[in-house]
């Protein structure tokens, strides 16, 4: 199998001065990490920021500018290699919140700090890209969310190995529909939460 990274996305959210993070349980121990987790099949990647920010704080996002593109490496375990991971970090526009919905498996609870607070707890990030892109957003860094095409193909549904090829076929169209700009966002269904979630094993962000 050829070589690929680990493609992650994750939300930079900032509140009179504080940020928004998620404490989580990893297999290192608790740690803190931005809204983050992986791209899954049949989002694009704004979609896939604004279901993790949901999923683990219960605050409706809508990502709206792109802060940037991160290459890291974990460090490799003593039997294994570590993984590279591919970030893409969202500023946006913070939404409602439901204090009903319960947190992703694995997140103990949310939280908001100041850009200080974070750097003091270094020792528990979840990686070097948290600090990372916390100081890129207080930096300034903003590009447009059409940096970022999403074809067509990319978002369609996925066919398992249960749908034939004639029949994946016989739906097809017959030309190729029209190519629209990356989605600016995505629409959130209900709103958000910061009640402590039942704890489980969460995979890398």
């Amino acid at each position: 199998m050829p070589w690929k990274p680990s493609v992650t996305v994750a939300a930079v959210i900032e509140r009179d001065g504080r940020f928004l993070l998620v404490e989580e349980e990893t297999a290192e121990g608790v740690r803190l990490n931005q809204p983050a987790g992986h791209l899954d099949p049949g989002e694009s990647l704004p979609t896939a920021a604004a279901r993790e920010t949901l999923e683990e704080t219960a605050f409706a996002f809508t990502p709206k500018q792109l802060i940037g593109v991160y290459l890291w490496r974990s460090p490799p375990p003593p039997d294994g290699n570590g993984v590279t991971y591919l970030r893409f970090a969202f500023a946006g526009e913070l939404g409602a919140h439901d204090p009903e919905r319960a947190l992703d498996a694995g997140i103990l609870r949310a939280l908001w700090l100041t850009r200080e607070e974070i750097a003091a707890r270094a020792a528990e990030h979840r990686s070097p890209l948290v600090q990372r892109c916390i100081d890129d957003f207080l930096g300034g860094a903003r590009y447009p969310l059409d940096l970022l095409f999403t074809h067509p193909s990319a978002v369609a549904p996925v066919v398992t190995s249960t749908v034939t090829p004639a029949l994946v076929s016989a739906f097809a169209p017959a030309d190729p529909p029209a190519v629209a700009p990356a989605q600016a966002g995505a629409q959130v269904h209900g709103a958000a939460n910061c009640a402590p979630a039942s704890a489980g094993a969460t995979r890398p962000r």
